[in-house]
């Protein structure tokens, strides 16, 4: 996230200066601490799949990966609500916000962890939040087909019901058998929240040398892309890299 002359508040920037601003469209709450926003710029406003849009409210502001395709109207953002106690500083706020509320918007997209078409294999590993911007990818992607591209996807969650996409990414791999799988991945299966899961448990870093091995993936042609926790970024990191397989990371992690 860019520097700020105006200063710091716990790790979040704080700025004076006028900026544009974004209208909450619809807000939808999930689980204890997760929520959607969709919001209409009131400038224009342009970017590419896999990119970040910085908000603010009061003058503190920071960056929130962009869940919706550049081909739609509204921009969908999902957030977690950190708690005050725990240095929660802006989502707070941003979680009392309602349908109608303005958001201060940073006119210009940024970042580089977008869609790579010289590769043949996206292996995408996402913890909660860190979803949003493989849902952009895949939106734009799949608007047009799939071109030629094959997506997998591992998405790790403490909950079950933390998994705010997983119908829309089911959709997807029913349509495009081919072309799409989906593990979504439980860390903490004891929990009662977890009654009933039948799917993969465990830290989801730790799944993915298997299913390489098991889809039959090559180095070459394969690129694995990790938004997220940065202890899962980390695990990705270190049981890959020294087997030559490339990795992209999404440099940025969540200010409170």
């Amino acid at each position: 996230m860019e520097n700020l002359s105006e200063g710091q508040v716990q790790g979040v920037s704080v700025v004076t200066a006028e900026l544009p601003k974004a209208r909450i469209i619809d807000r939808r709450q999930y689980a204890r601490d997760l929520f959607v926003f969709h919001l209409e710029p009131q400038a224009p406003f342009s970017f590419k799949a896999g990119q970040y849009v910085t908000l603010g409210i009061n003058g503190i502001e920071r960056p929130y990966s962009i869940a919706s395709a550049p081909f739609e109207p509204l921009l969908e953002i999902f957030i977690r609500r950190v708690d005050p106690e725990k240095g929660g500083v802006l989502t707070p706020l941003l979680w009392e916000l309602g349908k109608g509320d303005e958001v201060t918007m940073r006119p210009r997209a940024k970042g580089i962890f977008t869609f790579e078409p010289d590769v043949q294999n996206h292996v995408m590993v996402a913890t909660t939040t860190g979803i949003a911007p493989f849902i952009s990818i895949l939106r734009q992607h799949f608007q047009e087909g799939p071109h030629g591209h094959r997506f997998f996807l591992f998405d790790g969650s403490s909950f079950q019901d933390e998994f705010v996409y997983d119908g829309e990414l089911i959709e997807l791999t029913r349509r495009y058998v081919e072309w799409v799988e989906f593990l979504p991945v439980v860390s903490m299966p004891e929990s009662e929240i977890n009654l009933g899961w039948k799917g993969h448990t465990g830290m989801v870093h730790g799944l993915i040398k298997e299913h390489l091995a098991v889809w039959g993936l090559d180095r070459a042609h394969t690129l694995v892309y990790a938004c997220g926790h940065p202890g899962m970024i980390a695990g990705v990191k270190e049981d890959l890299q020294p087997e030559g397989w490339r990795v992209k990371e999404e440099r940025f992690w969540r200010d409170p």
